[in-house]
């Protein structure tokens, strides 16, 4: 059974402070839209979106929208705003999805195994890309796609092209793209806390460079200066 968001439609002004009614009464100002129909204002409840968004398939879940006098429609969460300081769900974009439709949508890299170069050879395992941009209908939506990493030695690389294929699935994102690899611990990239020691030690070292430049400098303006009455006892 799809789960089942029912959802009220919203009327008056779409400004702030109706919103912030709505979200004091306990629902989210929602927006549905899509499929060529005119969009429309809605207020749904937080706690069934929050549990779509943490499972598996995430905000690639397909469900049913349900508005009072309107037909049920198909849709999924393409956007959603959370305020910062309470991480509380403020607002929610809701896109119709026609089932015989190609979709695009973002999926979950999950990897598998612990690689060669970490057992053998002290390596760190490294995930560059965590979500990869594929093709699909929508019922063909994966929840996420496998990566095994077992035999990755030191300095070894998985790519993109290396993600399993399928003939229901396109995978869009470029495939040279690095998605692991092990590398061993002098390569990590250094800490904000490094990097600003090391840019604070160059600067102290061109300071110290150019001390003995300005100084020379100075003495010789001095020689200059120490010259001239000679010039003028000369006269």
């Amino acid at each position: 059974m799809p789960e089942v968001v029912v959802a009220k439609a919203r009327e008056g002004k779409f400004n702030k402070n109706a919103a912030r009614r709505v979200r004091v009464a306990g629902k989210i100002p929602a927006v549905l839209y899509g499929s060529g129909q005119d969009p429309i204002a809605v207020e749904v409840d937080p706690k069934q979106i929050s549990r779509i968004l943490f499972s598996e398939t995430g905000h690639n879940t397909i469900f049913d929208v349900e508005i009072a006098g309107k037909t049920a429609a198909k849709a999924m969460i393409v956007d959603w705003q959370r305020e910062p300081i309470k991480d509380q769900l403020i607002h929610i974009d809701l896109k119709r999805i026609a089932l015989d439709k190609l979709l695009r949508v973002k999926v979950r890299v999950k990897l598998l195994g612990i690689p060669v170069g970490v057992k053998t050879t002290g390596g760190i395992l490294d995930q560059v890309i965590r979500e990869v941009e594929v093709e699909c209908l929508p019922a063909n939506i994966p929840s996420h796609l496998d990566l095994d990493v077992s035999e990755l030695e030191m300095h070894g690389v998985l790519r993109v092209s290396d993600l399993p294929h399928s003939e229901t699935v396109k995978v869009l994102s470029p495939a040279d793209a690095t998605v692991a690899h092990v590398v061993s611990i002098r390569e990590e990239a250094p800490t904000a806390a490094e990097a600003e020691a090391a840019a604070l030690a160059a600067a102290t070292a061109a300071t110290a460079a150019a001390e003995p430049e300005v100084a020379k400098k100075g003495k010789a303006d001095a020689e200059a200066g120490a010259k001239k009455p000679d010039a003028g006892a000369k006269k």
